[in-house]
């Protein structure tokens, strides 16, 4: 499995959002230079993060964006699911109709375990947990 870098820049855009927490609403612009990722692409980001109630934003000329839930309930697992769906590891999983062999497929079975621990793995790391391992600059 391969994240989409949607999935990989909202993943860092939460941490930015959340490394400020406390200090109001941050500017995309901020975000932009410190993350390198253009303000265009942070746009598209953020409207689908905003939509899950993860990001909230305040209008004006003071306004911004900041998390909408604590750092320690938003989990890779969140951001995983909502930028690529509930990604299964090969398509026979989530429908068996792809593959004639998908009821007595041994290997199917191994497939299915595999996507249960990845999504397991993701849902135990939050966004404060990731935070602990990181300075702010």
């Amino acid at each position: 499995m391969k994240l989409t870098t949607k999935t990989r820049y909202g993943a860092r855009l939460l941490l930015d959002l959340a490394q400020r927490e406390g200090q109001g609403a941050i500017q995309m612009s901020e975000i932009s230079i410190r993350q390198n990722i253009s303000i265009k692409y942070l746009e598209q980001i953020i409207r689908p993060l905003k939509k899950a109630k993860l990001v909230k934003s305040i209008r004006g000329p003071k306004g911004g964006h900041m998390l909408a839930k604590k750092p320690e309930k938003i989990t890779l697992g969140d951001i995983t699911r909502l930028f690529e769906g509930q990604s299964d590891l090969v398509d026979c999983i989530g429908n068996p109709k792809k593959c004639l062999q998908s009821d007595d497929c041994l290997v199917r079975q191994g497939w299915q375990k595999a996507a249960k621990a990845l999504y397991r793995e993701l849902d135990s790391i939050t966004i404060a947990s990731l935070l602990e391992n990181k300075k702010i600059k």
